[in-house]
């Protein structure tokens, strides 16, 4: 695998936990300097301080104009070479109880949290040398699921803004792709497991059992191999990558 450019700046957005501290974490381990983004100071700080990350920034990717204002401090400290903008958030209720509220929150973090993020870095990265846009989208962009309607719905639309944001940049230096994990062991999935529990009266094991079939491999996939895998993207081998959707997934799709 080819290295990342010399000295690339990172920011990844939701990285002071889950998938997103895992990607933060490879980063700073492959060479980069990395700058993490998200909500809570307390958990940011936890994660500057354990090594993962250089610096963190506080903003909520849903707010614009927080968004910009702290990608942009972050580009003044050093230009930005790769956006991951992983930040997310998933609900489950079946259609007929998913209110313009759930989709309008499904949609303002996972879909606009891209598209803010993106908009404020890319004008100082079309000037470097290489670019990478990555957005931690979900199997659920490239499938359906029943009872996510309102989060399938926002994963769809990142993949389709990947793939028309790639074709819109060709001519540049820039890369925009996806990765697609399939049910993932974070906290986020703490919660679909808790909820699944709290519904059916089933137990721990047989709650992650039933998220883990949809798996052909049969297990959920680790934040690391998430991490793997945008890392390969953020490298100067994958130059000719760019409008794709890769599933981590055990074959899932």
């Amino acid at each position: 695998m080819s290295g990342l450019p010399h000295s690339a700046h990172a920011l990844v957005t939701g990285g002071g936990r889950g998938i997103g501290l895992a990607i933060a974490t490879a980063l700073t381990q492959a060479g980069a300097t990395v700058t993490i983004l998200g909500r809570d100071r307390a958990t940011l700080d936890r994660a500057v301080a354990s090594g993962a990350a250089h610096f963190a920034a506080t903003a909520d990717v849903a707010d614009q104009a927080t968004v910009a204002a702290a990608i942009s401090e972050a580009a003044k400290r050093q230009p930005i070479d790769i956006l991951v903008a992983n930040a997310g958030i998933a609900e489950s209720a079946p259609f007929a109880k998913s209110d313009a509220a759930l989709f309008k929150r499904m949609m303002d973090v996972n879909f606009m949290g891209m598209v803010h993020a993106a908009q404020a870095a890319l004008p100082s990265m079309k000037a470097r040398p290489s670019g990478r846009i990555i957005a931690v989208a979900s199997t659920a962009g490239l499938k359906g699921y029943a009872y996510v309607s309102a989060y399938s719905a926002a994963k769809h639309a990142v993949i389709g803004l990947v793939r028309s944001l790639a074709l819109e940049l060709a001519g540049t230096s820039v890369t925009v792709n996806a990765v697609c994990p399939g049910f993932t062991e974070t906290d986020l999935l703490t919660g679909s497991i808790d909820n699944i529990m709290s519904k059916t009266g089933r137990s721990r094991e047989q709650a992650v059992a039933e998220l883990a079939k949809h798996n052909p491999q049969a297990r959920l996939i680790k934040p690391s191999e998430v991490a793997d895998a945008v890392l390969w993207l953020c490298g100067e081998g994958a130059a000719s990558i760019t409008g794709q959707a890769i599933a981590i997934s055990g074959g899932e799709v």
